[in-house]
């Protein structure tokens, strides 16, 4: 009989070891964030309103993750409270509202591959935000607080690099009029075709937008992360509560949408603005709401069960590395000096920080056992209340 651990190490009885399928599903996890960069980025450059765009991205991820919520957890979700609804909202208000439109307000204003890169300085601002809320304890005596101590101060810095100092252009641009690539180098040929768009269509211009203003950009991102972290860190009580992920996720994507649509109403009155005008404006949308969203949500969920958090958090700078490639193949981005130094400081202190999680991770779990080891050998020594006290003695007389 085949042990009984083999199977978490065989994935549907295809012989793929599941630490081959992790690090495929991280890496498709990435390549599938990058995109998410680049089409966002391409639905700006196409006049895509910046609350229509988060508003339908979140209809369709809502769609995608209620039924799978509402089946696979109705042993573990709780009965839907008033104060769990006003949580939910918060966790909305400021995981998908603010971080999604600081995110295009920033993206708006940068480029793809240094949204990406300030996105690397999350878990070092999650880390200053639980532990300013005693969340996290920060311990200076040992190694492991020391690391994440220098860690976080390196993001900083680097996001701080990137927002005030551009420098010079180092490489990149592409070889045909700045201001223009086509939509069919985002998208390929016999995509389109399969889509049913005319010739005419695929060879329209998707005019790139100048940058407005790098520094306001990057402090929006720096917003969006500031807002990413904070979501993170109150989703810790209310999952403790209520401990359903995948429920709190669409309670938390309902709630944006409201939001959002709020927020339209004052702000984007013009009804043209909800309407689409082409097969990409669609597929931009549809990519941000099933991929970057629907998909991508249940994958990380996987691997995060199965690699843990740090597993995760270790891909996040290939993303980096592949919206640079892709950013600079298709809409011919340029890379700044500040950008790269900047982007380089954030993936150290990235991998400072979590450098030192797993050391406390695994300082806590030793720790653990010795305690454990402890308590059982006290309790050997120690007499059983269930025996006469003095059982030992008689029997050696």
């Amino acid at each position: 009989m085949e042990e009984s651990g083999s199977w978490t190490k065989r994935v549907c009885g295809l012989g793929v070891p599941e630490k081959a399928q992790l690090h495929l599903a991280m890496l498709t996890l990435q390549f599938g964030y990058a995109g998410f960069h680049i089409v966002s980025r391409a639905a700006l450059n196409m006049g895509i309103s910046k609350l229509v765009y988060p508003v339908y991205r979140n209809i369709i991820a809502l769609l995608l993750l209620s039924p799978f919520a509402y089946f696979l957890e109705k042993k573990d979700r709780p009965s839907l409270t008033l104060s769990f609804a006003v949580q939910f909202f918060f966790l909305a208000l400021c995981g998908i509202t603010a971080n999604q439109g600081f995110y295009l307000l920033g993206l708006d204003n940068t480029s793809p591959t240094f949204a990406s890169a300030i996105q690397n300085s999350v878990p070092a601002i999650t880390f200053a935000m639980a532990a300013a809320l005693r969340i996290e304890k920060v311990r200076i005596d040992r190694r492991d607080g020391i690391a994440k101590i220098v860690g976080t101060l390196a993001c900083v810095g680097g996001a701080t690099v990137i927002t005030l100092y551009k420098g010079p252009t180092l490489f990149g641009g592409p070889t045909k009029p700045l201001h223009q690539t086509r939509w069919s180098s985002i998208i390929s040929p016999s995509i389109t075709t399969t889509a049913g768009m005319v010739a005419g269509e695929a060879e329209e211009w998707v005019v790139r937008g100048d940058m407005k203003n790098w520094a306001l950009g990057c402090v929006y991102l720096i917003c969006h992360c500031l807002s990413w972290s904070g979501w993170l860190v109150l989703q810790k009580p209310v999952l403790k509560k209520y401990p359903a992920r995948l429920s709190v996720t669409s309670y938390t994507c309902f709630f944006g949408v409201i939001q959002f649509l709020i927020i339209a109403a004052f702000m984007e009155r013009d009804t043209e603005a909800w309407m689409f005008h082409s097969l990409p404006e669609l597929f931009t949308i549809l990519y941000a709401g099933i991929v970057a969203s629907g998909i991508a949500f249940a994958v990380q969920i996987w691997c995060i069960d199965r690699g843990g958090p740090v597993f995760v958090a270790v891909y996040q700078p290939v993303q980096t590395l592949v919206v640079a490639i892709m950013g600079s193949i298709t809409l011919g981005e340029e890379f700044y000096l500040g950008g790269i130094i900047g982007a380089v400081l954030i993936i150290i202190g990235l991998y400072f920080v979590l450098w030192g999680k797993s050391q406390e991770a695994k300082f806590a779990k030793e720790t653990s056992i010795s305690i454990t080891a402890s308590s059982n050998i006290t309790s050997s020594k120690s007499p059983s209340l269930t025996q006469p006290l003095l059982t030992s003695v008689t029997e050696n007389v």
